[in-house]
């Protein structure tokens, strides 16, 4: 996915950018960057963070990047962020999304005389500088992000920092977020709302949709008012929000404690305990425990010191490998017991898979596995959450794919119904698959109950389709 931050202060913005952008790294695992505008020069500096986190990389960049103005990224697709010249001058650009008509864009930009894009290394361009260009199009930056907003199929919220300010911009609909902070010196924004309150900051507010506004060390000024209809992403209290963070005013770790809860009230196994598989697992386990009385426990620990979230490398059985080499077992609270583990879903099954079976060969009886979301039936194709290439990567559609000789999307909707005899038939397939003694997904319903804000303002597409 990946994420963004900017401080504009009345000093230097150096280290409120190097520890915001940081405190990011859970979003993303290819590269990080930081640029500084600093007496008309942009400066800059991109690193990858594959195999070593974001501030070992960065801490002696904080020195030269100097300036009262400053943009930065944790990025899972491209190198970032970018600064090019046009005819609106010269500035830099970080973003957060997805772009799935990029050869449409690019054709379109030949056609209007734009004479060449810079190739990445895996054949693919730069959506960032896609991205540039588009807002380096029009009239005004305003008039280009909104034309950027617009013309993108997908989802995309950006960060322009240019001699003026920061425009900051959130995606069409709102899938991401993009919240303001605000001390004495200055202002600052960001993706994850947690990452500038131990720099000093306080929350201002968040933006709307497609909302743009200027950001500069004396204020901050709406250029676009906000639109309508949002649809956050879902998945970010599900998976990717960091536990300390808010999305539309709810904290994560609080939905997540709700969440387990309602999926004890629906459930009737009598496991020793309850655990989840760390880190986003847990507070679902802790609200599960909490509503059924069954202890909480944590049967293996996440081995973090060399093996930080940061170094998650791209290739899917490397990612395996490495998930499987971090989870070191408690063997008194797992031999000869009946477990109950809570993931935050369930995407191909491989390392759920992968637990199950380190669990039965450190000796457990049984291992019941709950889902925390219902099950995924889409690759996402807003946001990059799933590397799924297909959607028959993903194990509730690849068994689908067994069961029914043609899958339409009437039939992906009954077994997306939780109450339908399709889903049931799903759920005990999977479980047999990956060697659970039982499985049970978390409800959409009851998903969007935690959460609490109104269900139409959420995106739901990984698991029903529905845009």
């Amino acid at each position: 996915m990946g994420g963004v931050f900017g401080a504009a202060l009345k000093g230097n913005c150096a280290y409120d950018l190097f520890f915001g952008t940081d405190y990011h790294s859970h979003l993303g695992t290819y590269r990080g960057g930081m640029t500084v505008y600093s007496d008309g020069r942009f400066l800059r500096a991109i690193h990858g963070i594959q195999n070593s986190p974001f501030r070992t990389k960065f801490e002696r960049d904080v020195e030269d990047l100097t300036g009262p103005m400053g943009i930065g990224s944790i990025s899972d697709t491209a190198p970032q962020p970018l600064t090019v010249r046009s005819h609106l001058g010269t500035y830099a650009v970080a973003t957060v999304g997805r772009i799935n008509n990029a050869d449409e864009i690019i054709g379109r930009c030949f056609e209007n005389h734009f004479s060449q894009f810079s190739e990445m290394g895996n054949g693919h361009l730069n959506p960032t500088e896609l991205v540039a260009a588009l807002v380096g199009s029009q009239a005004t930056l305003a008039d280009g992000i909104r034309y950027a907003q617009e013309l993108i199929d997908g989802s995309m919220t950006m960060l322009v920092l240019t001699k003026d300010g920061i425009y900051a911009a959130r995606d069409n609909v709102g899938r991401t977020s993009l919240v303001l902070g605000q001390k004495d010196d200055g202002y600052c924004v960001a993706s994850e709302s947690f990452s500038y309150l131990n720099l000093g900051y306080h929350d201002l507010r968040e933006l709307g949709p497609a909302e743009v506004v200027l950001i500069t060390p004396d204020g901050v000024e709406q250029i676009l008012p906000p639109k309508e209809p949002m649809k956050i992403c879902s998945f970010l209290w599900t998976y990717y929000g960091y536990p300390t963070t808010c999305y539309e005013g709810v904290n994560v770790e609080q939905m997540r404690y709700a969440s387990g809860r309602i999926l004890a009230t629906r459930d009737n196994v009598q496991p020793d305990s309850v655990a989840g598989v760390p880190d986003s697992g847990t507070a679902y386990a802790i609200g599960y425990a909490n509503a059924s009385g069954i202890p909480f426990a944590r049967p293996f620990i996440k081995y973090t010191p060399t093996w930080p979230r940061s170094f998650m490398p791209q290739k899917q059985d490397l990612r395996n490998l490495i998930a499987h080499m971090k989870l070191i077992p408690v063997a008194g609270l797992i031999q000869g017991k009946k477990l109950l583990m809570i993931d935050d879903s369930i995407v191909r099954g491989t390392q759920m898979r992968e637990t199950t079976e380190f669990l039965y060969q450190s000796g457990a009886r049984e291992v019941h596995v709950r889902s925390a979301c219902p099950p995924i039936l889409f690759g996402c194709k807003y946001l990059n959450f799933s590397r799924s290439t297909s959607d028959l990567d993903l194990i509730a559609r690849k068994i689908i794919a067994r069961q029914e000789k043609n899958v339409s999307m009437e039939a992906l909707q009954e077994y997306a119904d939780p109450d339908s005899t399709r889903h049931a038939a799903l759920s005990e397939k999977v479980c047999q698959e990956l060697n659970f003694t039982s499985l049970r997904y978390h409800r959409l319903d009851d998903l969007q109950a935690s959460v609490g804000i109104d269900p139409c303002r959420m995106c739901t597409y990984c698991w029903n389709g529905k845009e």
